[in-house]
């Protein structure tokens, strides 16, 4: 048995009582888990699966080909966040993001890292902190643009130019793009409210060119409704 701390991406219930968990962990990156009897009656701990909890999981080995088992899980740190409709609704969009994007990768401590502090951002009510999210995790990857003085992003090559290469890198979105990678802190830079709903188009965008498999995730319209 090991104990292993990672954040909740999703979770399939499977038969009557039981789950499959899908977490990003810090030691072994993606992992699946499967969790018994969590639905049934007497059990009072399902409620600490929520997306992208930060949880502490006791791991038995697997035999054979099946998944490892949880004999038992504890909630790393208490957030209270859920409550409010708007962080939810950022929280069910990233854990969808990331539960796609993160099936295959293993150990990533500035992922791992990343995840906390977007988690962290959320608990100060930070309500544009997934856009930066996004931004930041292109920076760990090793993907994000490159700066120049051009006043477009052009999202194919991930470099400026002078002329504009894609209708929604207009040069309010390109210079938000460069404003937010030079900053310190991603989750400094302010977005306008008015400006979110294409900068969000224009992260997907260029997500689609330089990540591979990548797939727009399912809840998009629900945060684009949120924060219309």
């Amino acid at each position: 048995m090991n104990s292993q701390n990672g954040f909740l991406l999703s979770f399939i219930k499977y038969g009557e009582n039981d789950a499959v968990l899908h977490c990003f962990t810090e030691e072994e990156g993606f992992q699946s888990y499967f969790l018994k009897g969590i639905y049934s009656k007497k059990n009072k701990k399902k409620a600490l699966l929520q997306p992208l909890s930060q949880l502490n999981f006791s791991v038995n080995p697997s035999r054979g080909n099946g998944i490892p088992s949880v004999s038992k899980f504890e909630l790393v740190k208490n957030n209270d966040i859920y409550t409010d409709i708007r962080v939810n609704t950022v929280i069910f969009f990233i854990s969808d993001f990331l539960s796609h994007i993160l099936k295959y990768e293993n150990k990533n401590i500035p992922i791992y890292s990343g995840i906390n502090h977007f988690i962290s951002e959320l608990t100060h009510k930070n309500y544009q902190a997934h856009l930066l999210f996004l931004l930041a995790f292109l920076k760990i990857q090793g993907v994000a643009p490159l700066l120049s003085e051009g006043r477009f992003l052009d999202p194919e090559t991930g470099t400026f130019s002078p002329g504009i290469c894609h209708q929604l890198f207009n040069e309010e979105i390109s210079t938000l793009w460069k404003k937010a990678l030079c900053a310190e802190d991603f989750y400094s830079t302010k977005i306008h409210s008015s400006l979110r709903k294409d900068f969000l188009d224009s992260l997907l965008v260029y997500y689609h060119y330089h990540i591979t498999d990548f797939k727009t995730p399912a809840s998009l319209e629900v945060i684009q409704q949120i924060f219309e």
